[in-house]
């Protein structure tokens, strides 16, 4: 039988004792505090060249959004600079321990969703460029991205620093807490709004306890019957997804005759298609729904000009609605340097990468292969457009509420990585001490430096007309 698990040794035929071992032994030839170590060599690429090379298979009209929206801010280039990282983390020491990675760890990939069972979960989010590899890299680029998010708050070095070493020494202590758990106790772990309010309300001022309450109801109220108010409106008696251009724009505005038919086609097969990677009773589900509209969508920082759709659906009558959104999965960008997918599509890659690091995942998650009317073949993943969906507002943070915020992503991390890494070998790889903790610190510090860097690259690249940029 062969294994299909993401470290790179078979942890089945290996005693608790003997992964321990694997761990310890670990530190010899990567001692914990390596991990400062970062400095860009001679050869490193430039990151404009890296931004302009994904951008050459995008959507040509959307790419300069792509470039207004990174070159507002460092934290936003960082957001969308998660190619630029892998790179960079490739050149950085690795205890040789492998896990299901995100890939694009940082702290605005953390928020509240919401579980089949309508229960508010905190998690991780973004799984785009999910893939097995050594998994210091998730703790390394959520560790910079609260740096960065540090200095756009005016935050101290002393407040940064202990920001940084709270959420990773949370991570090193949850998973000593979860290397000594059975395996079906780790896979039934997770965290929804009550064990995050017993476990971090105590830490939290009153105002911020106040904050997260109305983060609560506001994300429960973010469904598809809100989605569907806000997006759509009636034309001819007909629900239609209303034009908010570029960021949305119906189909029947995007192509017109021959071309617009097509493409309709093609989401409907689409839809269709997709509901067969989906588990019976859902497919059940799905098929109880008709495709009413669709529109292309502009998503995030670093995904735009990445083919997204937003569908329409309608069920028992015009007031079920149900809004799915199709979106591009390429090649995650960890792949040239942690490898290639062992799955036979993109968007099956991103799928099973969700559902391995999340505690509980979206009932019409899916994926599907299209060809498009272009003549090109592309992967995408389906997901619902909203479902109780929170996210944090790092820069109404104060330290003291983001420190405690970042304790909530190092455990989160944690749990979403020893559900597939060997969780005793990195336990005892991290141990009981703060020597990693405190790497992290200064590791975090060097790469928000190199991050403004790279903004200032892009910014300067925008000003001189090399490449360009548009609000939106």
């Amino acid at each position: 039988m062969t294994s299909n698990h993401p470290d790179n040794s078979d942890i089945r035929h290996r005693t608790p004792q003997e992964r321990a071992a694997r761990g310890k032994s670990a530190r010899a030839s990567v001692p914990r505090s390596s991990h400062v170590e970062f400095a860009p060599t001679v050869k490193r690429p430039d990151p404009v060249d890296i931004i302009e090379g994904q951008s050459a298979t995008r959507v040509t009209e959307l790419v300069p959004i792509r470039y207004g929206r990174m070159s507002e801010s460092p934290f936003r280039f960082y957001r969308g600079a998660a190619a630029i990282m892998a790179g960079d983390l490739d050149d950085t020491p690795r205890s040789g321990i492998r896990a299901q990675l995100c890939g694009d760890a940082h702290l605005l990939n953390f928020r509240l969703l919401a579980s089949p069972e309508r229960r508010m979960m905190f998690d991780i989010n973004d799984f785009d460029e999910t893939l097995p590899g050594p998994w210091e890299w998730d703790v390394k680029r959520l560790s910079a991205s609260f740096v960065i998010a540090g200095r756009a708050n005016d935050f101290s070095d002393k407040e940064r620093a202990g920001i940084v070493q709270a959420t990773v020494r949370s991570y090193r202590e949850w998973m000593r807490r979860f290397a000594k758990m059975g395996n079906l106790d780790v896979w039934y772990a997770q965290f929804d709004e009550v064990w995050v309010r017993e476990h971090f309300g105590p830490e939290l001022s009153a105002r911020t306890r106040d904050r997260w309450t109305k983060a609560v109801t506001k994300a429960r109220s973010r469904d598809s019957l809100h989605a569907y108010g806000k997006l759509t409106h009636i034309v001819d008696g007909q629900a239609r997804i209303a034009a908010v251009p570029p960021l949305i724009t119906p189909l029947q505005d995007l192509l017109q005759g021959v071309e617009r038919d097509a493409m309709e086609k093609e989401i409907h097969r689409l839809i269709e298609r997709y509901g067969r990677t989906l588990p019976s009773d859902r497919r059940s589900l799905l098929e109880q729904y008709r495709v009413a509209d669709m529109a292309r969508k502009v998503v995030g920082v670093g995904s735009v000009g990445t083919r997204c759709w937003i569908v329409l659906l309608l069920g028992r009558d015009d007031k079920d609605p149900l809004l799915l959104q199709a979106k591009e999965a390429d090649q995650s960008v960890l792949a040239p340097f942690a490898g290639a997918s062992a799955y036979g599509t993109q968007g099956e890659r991103v799928v099973a990468g969700q559902r391995l690091m999340q505690a509980t995942s979206d009932i019409f998650l899916g994926w599907e292969r299209v060809d498009g009317i272009d003549g090109r073949r592309r992967d995408f993943y389906v997901r619902q457009l909203r479902d109780w969906k929170g996210i944090a507002e790092p820069e109404a943070m104060v330290p003291a509420g983001m420190q405690t915020f970042g304790e909530l992503c190092g455990a989160t991390l944690a749990r979403a990585h020893a559900r597939s890494g060997d969780r005793i070998a990195i336990a005892s790889y991290l141990g009981g001490g703060d020597s990693f903790d405190r790497a992290l610190v200064t590791f975090a510090e060097r790469y928000a430096d190199q991050n403004e860097k790279d903004h200032q690259a892009l910014v300067d690249a925008v000003r001189t007309g090399r490449v360009p940029a548009e609000a939106a």
